[in-house]
């Protein structure tokens, strides 16, 4: 059974940083991309960005391009995602997930196989 665990979530001021990791375990995830999605408190969950297997493509939604990255050690297996500059809006539980979908449906959270538990972020402003 494939395993997600997401951390590094924590509070920050707006403007400061945080990384998060998904670490993944108990399968065999060759293939399949990894996307970091987030849901705010009365919202729905939303696509944040994601990386295909080998990291060669990556995609973010609008307002965090420029502000996050996401990158990969499949050694590890570990996906990251950077944050610089967090704004108040990004507060939500981060949630990691993989999928066979490609580009087109990297930002569907319905076409991903496994999810983490998440992890908080709390950007105060």
């Amino acid at each position: 059974q494939v395993r997600l665990v997401e951390s590094g979530g924590g509070l920050v001021q707006a403007g400061e940083s945080l990384k998060l990791s998904c670490v993944g375990s108990g399968g065999d995830l060759e293939h399949y991309a990894t996307g970091w999605f987030r849901q705010a408190p009365g919202k729905d969950r939303e696509f944040v960005a994601a990386i295909s297997w080998r990291g060669a493509s990556t995609y973010y939604r609008d307002s965090v391009k420029g502000r996050f990255t996401i990158s990969r050690e499949n050694d590890k297996p570990t996906v990251y995602l950077q944050m610089n500059n967090l704004k108040s809006e990004d507060t939500a539980v981060y949630y990691c997930g993989v999928t066979l979908a490609g580009a087109l449906r990297v930002g569907e959270p319905e076409r991903y196989e496994y999810w983490g538990q998440g992890t908080q972020v709390t950007v105060s402003s």
